[in-house]
């Protein structure tokens, strides 16, 4: 079996109950190609969707339900998506005494796979179409804030390919800022950008450049990534919360993102490598990246990573997915 498992390699689908299936992938390997302050890339969670699960009751009948994996950033694994794949399967002709008994059965062998307390949850499939239960966050929602896809047009640059992610396509670091005249002397501000002058045999008269902070909530449906082991593409939306006190070039932002087009990656390493290089590039108070990718195999993968847990969101769901 390779480092990622069984993911790209001819497999048979299990018909028994079989939780070995679950393969665990250390989020090391992606956070070390990053080579930033790996403690502040495991603040947020990954939620992963599944659409076909199933078992039997104890009478022998098929149930279905769709099922959603909490799984923390700080857990030292991730479970390899093929494998999660086949460990699903091998419950469909396995009997289980009541849908609790398949949620904690779920939840023991992710948690025991990734390191850490995965969160699962069951819906049923009628009360999450009916809206009985809105709340799940299973009904179609829409970014937030701005879209940027169309930031590029008008404009006579042409987006190049590249192999890997590059943060200098980001825009500059200027300062947002609002002149203030000040007449104390010599003395900073905090937050402030000092542009002195100095007369001879005087106290120093300045003028001072106050930072100001703006919020941006943005997001892009041009997201796109290649699967590290079999090349497919992994399509998704990005979006972006942010504040910061350097302006932030939409054109710009919009080429960093294309520039993930021929990267080979896992989903969570992508979101990461994001949060880093934003938040080496615009050093901002607040910061939230999260991506909903299109699903593949019945599953679907959504990261989310927060400079602060409060600014965790809610779990949702897009059109695409």
């Amino acid at each position: 079996m390779s480092i990622h498992g069984v993911l790209g390699e001819s497999t048979s689908y299990p018909k028994t109950y079989q939780p070995d299936t679950l393969y665990a992938i250390p989020r090391s390997m992606g956070r070390n190609e990053i080579n930033w302050q790996q403690d502040k890339l495991a603040v947020g969670v990954d939620w992963w969707h599944a659409f076909e699960v199933s078992w039997l009751n104890n009478q022998g009948i098929s149930q279905m339900a769709i099922a959603r994996f909490s799984i923390p950033a700080s857990s030292p694994n991730i479970v390899e998506s093929k494998s999660l794949k086949l460990y699903l399967n091998s419950l469909n002709f396995t009997e289980f005494d009541n849908w609790a008994a398949v949620q904690q059965t779920i939840a023991k062998d992710l948690s025991a796979c990734v390191g850490a307390e995965v969160g699962v949850a069951l819906f049923e499939l009628d009360a999450i179409s009916s809206g009985s239960e809105s709340d799940t966050g299973f009904l179609i929602a829409h970014p937030q804030g701005k879209c940027i896809d169309n930031a590029l047009d008008g404009l006579a640059h042409k987006v190049s390919l590249v192999e890997h992610p590059d943060a200098s396509l980001l825009s500059s670091t200027d300062l947002l800022s609002t002149d203030h005249e000040d007449t104390a002397s010599g003395t900073e501000k905090l937050g402030t950008e000092k542009l002195g002058t100095e007369k001879l045999g005087t106290e120093k008269l300045g003028t001072e450049k106050l930072s100001i902070e703006k919020e941006y909530q943005l997001y892009s449906n041009l997201l796109r990534s290649n699967c590290p082991v079999t090349n497919q593409p992994d399509w998704g939306t990005l979006s972006i919360e942010i504040s910061t006190s350097h302006a932030i070039d939409e054109a710009k932002l919009l080429s960093y993102i294309l520039s993930f087009r021929q990267h080979n990656g896992f989903h969570e390493q992508c979101v990461e490598q994001i949060f880093a290089d934003l938040s080496q590039r615009y050093l901002p108070s607040k910061l939230m990246v999260r991506a909903w990718y299109t699903r593949r195999g019945g599953i679907d993968i959504n990261p989310c990573r927060v400079s602060n847990i409060s600014l965790m969101p809610k779990p949702s769901r897009l059109v695409r997915q």
